[in-house]
């Protein structure tokens, strides 16, 4: 073959290049939603196209593509009808026919369809994370590709042509509609808020300004290009930077996307190939840089719901609540915030001083920049304060330096912190009076009539009103027994939970031979696999070594009542092997690792993470304790038992294990059980333990997420900073929070639930396991609908005080 032909061959041969390096999928080819291992792998096996199951739920899964090494499984496309997630039901299938694909139910109904105007000869996920339907008659020619049907997230290699659009999600875990958009039209990119759960848009928040009025100098295209970079390329060629968008230095052998995220910060993350499991996504520069102060239009409620402030935290925004509010959805930050008092011109507010149903509390540089109905000036701020406690329609002032008082109404709407601190606006907020639990500066605040913690009651000198407390709790446990032994005649096997059975063999097959060891316990050792047979999804196994031959009846009963658990912040126990002597645990796999690999590394993890962790343990924890069937104490809670899944959330490990192998009863005078450092003081004593050993832990590991420190750390010079309760109290007493989070600038910045939190964990770590909160209080305190007053000082420590 001459030259000539050759070089022929080689450009005839370039349009085929993309489809070479993928195995292309023939007409009939059929997906079925039976289990997570159905899908259409890249040649790379970088990427996978099939059904994912949806945040754990079993029956329902999405038809989506996922970075398929690593952990994460992270979703970049989904099916979707109208901006809304297609679900497809257990046991759908999808078909790629001529006609393009076609998803239908169990029963055989269409549920979503893709028919491009062009026949389909077949199709391929290419290495580039892009699903391509292939156009018949000419291999150059896509039909239909998800590059061109973007949802939130786009890839190297992909170009946004103008009219192109990404809709964030409405959550982190959910699919639906969220409030943000992200918009290349008219020459310009454009990110928007809309009225959610409408499509009317607000004003944009950030703009590239590239449109011109001279079509051929106006924005064009959006390139996310092999390097990682991201430009926009006008019609005459020019290549423009996006505004506020920081240059990228080269960064080798990592993933990359883009993705315009649930709270309206459009990302673009890195994340290392071939990595160690405990890596995750990591951002690498983000628009707008401030979203808190980039809204700025008067209608909508802003980054964060309506009369809540925004924060921003390491270029995320955090949503608070003003003193006297609760989050409308205290699972959800981004939900606004309710007032926990009536409002209004009502008919207490004509017959009563505002002086006896209100009081105004200051928060330090926060404004809601709309809503004002009325300017008074020049004012000072005790002016400013009664003119809105004698107003029934004033929510809140605004004074600032320049005596002026804004007076405003609800709802409080674009409500911003100021980082800088400079002191310059302060909020007024109207709280009601009276009815209230009293906070630890002696004010009132809080929902009128509930109930202040337990253990400060159990501290009054009243012996009339102990002694109806006494015989409460006594009536409590009698009907919490007599329910208990109502259910022991009702014991299911494992055979009624939805538990599976392994043989030794699928498990030894699984774990490659038990060879790649996550970590050991005192209970034996915990391997990674993957289920060859089964979803395809890693597993956590552990292999237990201390179970006696002679609990075989005792161990079914107890992973029976294990595998009936079931909550987002516990390790979901997926089946078991009993096989001979053999014992065996299959969990759920947890890509980020334990909290205490997260906890005590550095740098430190965001404030805001450590927030939400410390929460979803108390919310696993009361789960344990009051709301399962059976209850549990785990008697070990400790970082090292909490593991965090591919989005860091905190899921408790190893429930049950404990009172599985030593124990049949839920209190004990015999075995002490836990770890130093997050023992509780009954252990050491010959008294029946319950629940609150489990509160004595989780205080232990509170004080641990707020100081990025360990429990005991013996190399300190000063040997009452070596215990962390001990360190902990002291700079409660002597008002070193700075000191006790190391100057961490989010931390300092949430200082008033910084020391609500350090309170409530030093009322967990009391001596006597009467004065702990029980879990329930534990999550309303920290959910905002609880306040706690200031923790007794510890019998030790008044003992020293003594001494000195």
């Amino acid at each position: 073959m001459d030259s000539l032909a050759l070089s022929c061959l080689i450009l005839l041969s370039l349009p085929l290049l993309p489809f070479l390096s993928a195995a292309n999928i023939p007409l009939g080819s059929t997906l079925s939603s039976t289990s997570n291992n159905s899908s259409w792998i890249s040649p790379s096996r970088d990427f996978a196209f099939g059904f994912r199951q949806l945040n754990n739920n079993s029956d329902l899964f999405l038809l989506a593509i996922w970075f398929n090494k690593i952990p994460e499984r992270t979703i970049i496309w989904h099916a979707n009808e109208d901006n809304h997630p297609v679900l497809a039901p257990r046991g759908s299938t999808l078909e790629l026919t001529a006609t393009g694909l076609q998803l239908k139910d169990p029963g055989g109904q269409a549920i979503w369809d893709e028919k491009p105007n062009k026949i389909v000869s077949d199709a391929a996920t290419l290495d580039t994370g892009n699903f391509v339907l292939i156009a018949s008659g000419n291999n150059s020619d896509y039909a239909w590709q998800s590059f061109k049907s973007p949802t939130d997230t786009i890839l190297p290699t992909q170009i946004l042509d103008l009219g192109s659009v990404l809709v964030s999600r409405l959550t982190e875990t959910n699919f639906s509609k969220g409030r943000f958009e992200l918009h290349f039209s008219n020459g310009s990119l454009l990110l928007i808020p809309v009225a959610w759960p409408t499509p009317f848009q607000y004003k944009s928040y950030y703009t590239s300004d590239t449109y011109s009025a001279n079509s051929f100098e106006s924005g064009h295209q959006l390139v996310f290009n092999e390097s990682a970079d991201i430009y926009i390329k006008k019609n005459n060629g020019q290549i423009v930077q996006l505004p506020q968008w920081n240059r990228l230095s080269p960064i080798a052998d990592h993933y990359f996307r883009a993705t315009l995220d649930f709270d309206g910060v459009f990302t673009e993350y890195a994340y290392p190939k071939n990595s160690a499991p405990n890596q995750s996504w990591f951002t690498i520069r983000r628009l707008p840089n401030n979203i808190c102060t980039a809204i700025s239009d008067e209608f909508g409620s802003g980054a964060c719901g309506f009369n809540s402030y925004c924060l921003l935290q390491n270029g995320r925004p955090f949503c608070e609540c003003p003193p006297g509010y609760l989050f409308v959805d205290p699972t959800n930050i981004f939900s606004g915030c309710k007032p926990n008092y009536s409002q209004g011109c009502g008919p207490d507010d004509g017959s009563r001083n505002a002086e006896e149903l209100y009081e105004m509390r200051e928060l330090a540089n926060v404004n809601w920049p709309f809503g004002d109905y009325e300017r008074l000036e020049p004012y000072d701020q005790t002016e400013c304060e009664t003119s809105c406690l004698h107003d029934c329609l004033c929510a809140v002032a605004i004074y600032n330096n320049a005596r002026q008082c804004w007076k405003k109404r609800f709802p409080l709407s674009l409500g911003t912190y100021d980082n800088a601190g400079t002191g310059f606006t302060k909020a007024l907020i109207k709280v009601r009076k009276g009815g209230f639990p009293v906070d630890f500066d002696g004010n009132t605040c809080g929902k009128k009539g509930i109930p202040i913690l337990l253990g400060a009651l159990l501290l009054g000198s009243s012996v009339f009103f102990n002694g109806l407390l006494l015989l409460a709790i006594s009536l409590l446990v009698f009907v919490w027994r007599k329910r208990k032994d109502g259910k022991k005649v009702q014991r299911s096997s494992i055979s009624e939970t939805n538990l599976r059975f392994f043989s030794l063999a699928e498990l030894n097959e699984a774990t490659n031979g038990f060879e790649d060891e996550l970590g050991r316990g005192s209970f034996g050792i915990v391997y990674k696999g993957v289920l060859k047979s089964a979803s395809g999804n890693a597993v956590a196994v552990k292999k237990l070594d201390k179970l006696a031959q002679e609990r075989e009846r005792e161990f079914k009963t107890e992973v029976s009542a294990i595998g009936r658990t079931h909550h987002k912040n516990l390790v979901q126990l997926l089946g078991f092997c009993d096989e001979g002597l053999n014992r065996l645990l299959v969990y759920e796999f947890m890509g980020n690792g334990t909290l205490a690999n997260l906890l005590f590394a550095i740098p430190r993890p965001d404030w805001s993470l450590r927030v939400r962790i410390s929460l979803e343990i108390a919310r696993g924890l009361l789960y344990l304790h009051e709301e399962c069937n059976i209850p549990i104490i785990h008697c070990d809670i400790k970082p090292q038992n909490i593991l965090l899944d591919q989005d860091f959330t905190a899921k408790i490990s190893d429930f049950g294990l404990s009172k599985l192998l030593l124990s049949d009863q839920s209190r004990t005078r015999t075995v002490i059980r836990g770890t130093r450092g997050y023992v509780a003081p009954e252990w050491f004593k010959n008294v029946p333990v319950s629940a609150k050993v489990d509160v004595y832990s989780f205080g232990v590991v509170l004080l641990e997420i707020i100081c990025c420190r360990r429990s005991v750390e013996m190399e300190l010079e000063e040997e009452r900073s070596a215990i962390l309760t001990d360190w902990a109290y002291d700079c409660y007493v002597e008002g070193r929070l700075d000191v006790l989070v190391d100057n961490d600038k989010a931390a300092m910045a949430d200082k008033s639930r910084v020391r609500k939190w350090l309170m409530t964990a030093l009322w967990c770590v009391q001596e006597d396991p009467l004065k702990r909160p029980t879990t329930k209080m534990i999550v309303q305190i920290l959910e905002g609908y609880l306040e706690v007053p200031s923790p007794p000082m510890p019998p030790l420590y008044s003992l020293q005080l003594t001494e000195n």
